[in-house]
């Protein structure tokens, strides 16, 4: 997991592992879409941010990135390398980012520097897990070149109490062309 946990940039786009100067930030950043986070697994609005930082400590098999908008220098979200395992694989996923950077080019940068990193490290596969009513995720996945694979039924309750269907996307090394 080491190998995962470095800075990465590209364009307007920077990682940085998550650090404790990141989190005020982080939480002005979430703050400015209160209602997007009906359809993530967990809140990170007011005393749900520290709720689920303290959760994030428990999780030792993620890495986790600050996301920054390299134009203003502001933390404009997050998002994870999760359960790299020794079979090749990790899931990217757990990610936010504010509207001010949507639909500007900024995900498909950010992702295309994870998915990069993680093929550069010796991962072969890389995987997605969507909440099915995240319609925008799943579009963005599939513009990358992830495949839809099935759909997990019921199999997640989120902070709200909503039972999701969740969708699965796999992407293979031999299958990216960035």
């Amino acid at each position: 997991m080491a190998e995962l946990s470095t800075v990465l940039e590209s364009g307007p786009v920077r990682l940085e592992p998550l650090a404790e100067h990141h989190l005020e930030p982080l939480r002005a950043a979430c703050a400015e879409d209160q209602e997007i986070w009906d359809i993530y697994p967990v809140s990170m609005l007011e005393e749900n941010f520290d709720k689920a930082i303290e959760a994030f400590h428990d999780t030792s098999n993620w890495v986790r990135f600050a996301v920054i908008d390299i134009a203003s220098g502001t933390v404009v979200g997050m998002t994870n390398y999760i359960n790299p395992d020794k079979f090749g694989v990790v899931e990217i996923g757990g990610t936010y980012i504010a509207p001010s950077v949507r639909g500007t080019g900024f995900n498909d940068t950010m992702k295309k520097l994870m998915i990069d990193h993680a093929f550069a490290n010796g991962f072969a596969r890389i995987e997605f897990r969507v909440d099915t009513r995240n319609k925008r995720s799943m579009a963005a996945v599939l513009k990358l070149g992830a495949k839809h694979e099935g759909t997990l039924r019921r199999n997640r309750v989120t902070w709200t109490g909503y039972v999701r269907d969740t969708a699965v996307f796999g992407l293979l090394k031999e299958e990216w062309a960035a």
